[in-house]
């Protein structure tokens, strides 16, 4: 008597493999390099794990991280914002300006430098959807012009090119509480705005992975056409996501002054390529449709952990733009085969 022949599973009920499962996810090849990247500074330096050397590099990657999560999800979307830079100075002006030099409550002059920022955003969304031109050639130009108005405002309210003293206004004590305080852990002081990084990613991840909206942001990053074809909100998608890098500028720029107290006209000018090369670290494409907020936030840390690496092994700085270079580079290539190889898997 012949055995039963054992039934034939169908390939789409069984379960991925564990390497597989890994490959699909974009922020594994950032994760990957920062475990590298921490393991080497917590040999090459003693300082690099001490809780006073883990809070210094918690705090670079904390801004930075929250800014590289905010573009990476334009990025996912399709598009770029060169003007993100600008705007963290730029909303942080803003709030000084009104806060000191007109009286106003600091919250009052966060409030108003917040519908600033959307404002700002909402026209960069609208002039790239209206014109059909790329995003990189108009927020180069929003680029421009916030430059310019904030050096042409400062100097003509302040006289100078710098604004200070929000630390006397009304409210500025509560509204430090909030953005700029420290939390103590561990003997050391630890900034909050580790907290609102963690925070604005887990927003953030749940929004892209768990939300409508989120495959919304893939759809239009992967093909707009597409996208519209099947009835996603491609303008208000867009809009949208440059507006919350707008927010996400206006955060930062926030929490800037507040722990400050001061700012520089001219401050702000090319941090968008980090917030970039940060977001692409993590695993975002320049070609749109495919990334990761968590992975942007590991982008962030990576940086903040090599930049401050860099300082504690008592090396000269100028080798951390090497290493940039080195990771974006290696970035990209791995971001595309990571890409190829997460739709050989998805078929």
């Amino acid at each position: 008597m012949n055995a039963q022949a054992a039934p034939v599973l169908d390939e789409r009920m069984t379960k991925p493999r564990l390497m597989d499962r890994l490959i699909v996810r974009p922020e594994i090849g950032a994760l990957i390099g920062a475990v590298v990247v921490f393991l080497f500074f917590s040999v090459v330096t003693e300082r690099f794990l001490t809780a006073p050397g883990v809070a210094t590099w918690l705090d670079d990657s904390a801004t930075l991280g929250i800014m590289a999560v905010a573009v990476a999800m334009l990025m996912i979307g399709g598009e770029f914002d060169l003007s993100a830079g600008v705007m963290t100075a730029s909303t942080a002006l803003v709030t000084a300006i009104f806060a000191t030099s007109v009286g106003l409550n600091v919250w009052l002059a966060m409030l108003l430098s917040l519908v600033f920022a959307l404002t700002v955003g909402a026209i960069n969304g609208m002039l790239v959807m209206r014109t059909g031109l790329p995003s990189f050639i108009i927020t180069l130009g929003m680029f421009l012009a916030l430059q310019g108005l904030n050096l042409g405002v400062t100097k003509l309210v302040t006289g100078t090119v710098q604004v200070s003293g929000i630390a006397t206004a009304d409210g500025y004590e509560s509204a430090g509480y909030f953005l700029a305080s420290t939390i103590n852990m561990f003997g050391t002081e630890f900034r909050v705005s580790i907290l609102w990084w963690i925070a604005f990613t887990a927003a953030a991840a749940w929004i892209l992975v768990r939300s409508k909206p989120g495959n919304w942001i893939f759809a239009v990053g992967g093909s707009a056409l597409s996208a519209r074809a099947v009835g996603v909100p491609l303008v208000r998608t867009k809009i949208a996501l440059f507006m919350t890098t707008a927010f996400a500028g206006w955060l930062v720029g926030n929490i800037n002054i507040l722990r400050f107290t001061t700012v520089q006209a001219n401050q702000g000018i090319g941090l968008e390529l980090q917030f970039i090369i940060g977001a692409v670290i993590g695993g975002c494409l320049l070609t749109g449709g495919f990334g990761s907020a968590v992975g942007a936030a590991i982008g962030a840390l990576i940086f903040g952990m090599a930049r401050q690496g860099i300082v504690f092994a008592g090396w000269d700085s100028d080798w951390f733009m090497l290493f940039l270079g080195v990771m974006l580079l290696a970035a990209v290539l791995v971001n595309n085969v990571l890409r190829r190889r997460a739709e050989r898997v998805r078929r």
